[in-house]
């Protein structure tokens, strides 16, 4: 028992001597200003960019290494003076076996908590184009210990693995004017790996705002002789999990409404580094819509919630599509094939759309409290393109809907119909018409509204829109302004007494309805009319 007690310490101490040493010999081997040169030219070579930092230093445990302080990537200067990439310590292990015979190799290289800051101009470029460009390759001046014989010439190896702890990178999009949207990747873990021209890559991290994560594997960037990074040809797969993207689409598409709800997705990266495309599915479950609206009693914050929405997506820059596009709410579905360009704004573009049994009482009047609000199955065919810096003034495309059984709900709805009961009930009373104003009043109940629409820049278009009841037709045609509210609308109502024209100009919070009296005289018995024109000259002279 002695004995393994004896092997043991002189194990120990065997150890405590080879650290010993190595703290009092790597310093010796290792000339540190002249790495400190290597380490910068050789950098700044690799990236085409001036490199530098504040200090250097040698560490020994737990595995000999350079440690590098304040290391700084100089920004390309049409993107700015700020550096692209800060770093506040870096490790570069070095092998210890040709290190003890006086030569130099890198090992794997670790960069704790790097921050790197990606531009994209307005016109698509990127401040990364330009990383790795030199106009002449060379090989950077190698490290040696000292001068004179008894020191030998040191041989250096790049190295093959590098990690990225805790870094993050912070993506700043320009758009057009001042518009700025701004993106961050934090936690970002990284792996590393060159081999040849490939390098292999897997990681995860965070996009922020809204915390969702992202995990890539099968990462591969090839590397051609003579080509810039932004040309050498990517691919990976992504996995994105989040609980809420309510912050990020905030970022993206504005403000109001706010769109929420959990994300998971798997896409598949393509294209180059610098160009990349992505595809795949995505589905948001539920996805959620919340916005303030003044014309709501309390509370005015409503909420639509949409179950699901899938979509097969796809990425290439500037131009985002979900082909196709699938969603449900209650028992109604809708289906489209969306575009969305971000270029100078964002412009979506819904083709091929289909509505089926949309309950509108969910939209229309528990989400948007809508003044001419309707309920009943919608069933809608057509096609829909807008920009969400103003999607009502700029909402374009033709359809054709149908609404099943349901009441005309919206009080100014109700406050218009009333309007016209009252004008035209009074106009025939007068007259001894026998048109009971009851058959407009509320609530009003319906079988169906059918027509066509074509909307052009937010004014929408009908030539046809029926609305048919138990009681009565009512034939609409005219334009109606989105944004505005503004209206003129010719109506013609068709009942068991006979028919009543109209026309309604005005806005939508202030319409102006006038009846044509000649449509009510041509069913009134020209006896009747008679004497309801004497009648209504001397109420006049009273």
């Amino acid at each position: 028992m002695r004995r393994w007690v004896k092997w043991g310490l002189a194990a120990g101490a065997v150890v405590l001597l080879l650290v010993a040493g190595a703290a009092v010999v790597i310093p010796l081997l290792v000339d540190t200003p002249r790495i400190q040169s290597y380490v910068a030219s050789t950098a700044s070579q690799a990236l085409g960019r001036p490199v530098k930092f504040s200090g250097l230093s040698i560490r020994v445990l737990p595995l000999p290494a350079i440690e590098l302080r304040d290391l700084e990537v100089a920004e390309d200067p049409k993107f700015g003076t700020t550096p692209f990439l800060r770093l506040e310590r870096g490790l570069i292990r070095l092998q210890l076996m040709p290190l003890l015979t006086g030569r130099i190799e890198l090992g794997d290289v670790v960069l704790r908590k790097p921050a790197v800051t990606i531009v994209q101009t307005a016109d698509g470029r990127l401040n990364i184009a330009s990383l790795g460009s030199t106009a002449e390759p060379r090989s950077p001046s190698r490290p040696g210990k000292g001068s004179g014989g008894g020191s030998s010439a040191a041989s250096a190896a790049l190295a093959t693995r590098i990690s990225i702890d805790h870094g993050t990178v912070i993506y700043v999009a320009r758009g057009a004017g001042d518009r700025v949207a701004q993106y961050r990747l934090e936690g970002l873990d990284l792996k590393l790996t060159s081999g040849g021209t490939q390098i292999t890559f897997k990681g995860d991290a965070r996009l922020l705002p809204g915390a969702v994560a992202l995990k890539v594997t099968d990462g591969i960037v090839s590397l051609t002789p003579g080509r810039t990074l932004t040309d050498a040809p990517v691919r990976a797969k992504v996995a994105i999990d989040g609980k809420d993207i309510r912050d990020l689409t905030a970022v993206a598409v504005g403000p109001s409404p706010e769109l929420g709800g959990a994300i998971k997705g798997t896409l598949t990266v393509a294209g180059t580094v610098g160009v990349p495309t992505a595809a795949g599915d995505i589905q948001l479950s539920p996805l959620t819509a919340t916005q303030n609206s003044p014309q709501c009693a309390e509370p005015r914050r409503r909420t639509l919630t949409i179950p699901t929405l899938a979509l097969k997506a796809a990425w290439q820059s500037p131009r985002f599509t979900g082909k196709p596009l699938t969603a449900t709410l209650g028992s109604g579905t809708v289906t489209a094939q969306l575009a969305a360009t971000l270029d100078r704004g964002i412009h979506v573009q819904l083709a091929d759309l289909d509505i089926k049994a949309l309950p509108l009482d969910k939209v229309l009047v528990d989400y948007l409290c809508e003044g001419y609000a309707v309920t009943g199955p919608l069933d809608l065919t057509g096609a829909l393109s807008f920009e969400t810096r103003d999607v009502l003034n700029t909402l374009n495309g033709p359809g054709k809907l149908r609404v099943g059984s349901g009441k005309v709900v919206g009080p100014r709805a109700l406050a218009l119909v009333g309007s016209m009961a009252r004008v035209g009930g009074a106009l025939s009373a007068v007259l001894g018409s026998d048109m009971p104003s009851g058959t407009l009043s509320s609530p009003l109940e319906f079988e169906s509204i059918t027509g066509t629409y074509t909307v052009t820049n937010g004014l929408v278009t009908t030539r046809d829109l029926l609305y048919t009841s138990r009681v009565m037709k009512v034939a609409v045609a005219g334009e109606y302004g989105l944004g505005t509210g503004a209206m003129n609308l010719d109506l013609v109502v068709n009942h068991k007494q006979g028919e009543m024209k109209a026309k309604v100009t005005g806005t939508a919070s202030a319409p102006v309805v006038r009846v044509s009296t000649s449509s009510i005289l041509k069913s009134v018995d020209p006896e009747k009319t008679e004497k309801g024109l004497r009648d209504l000259l001397k109420r006049f002279k009273k």
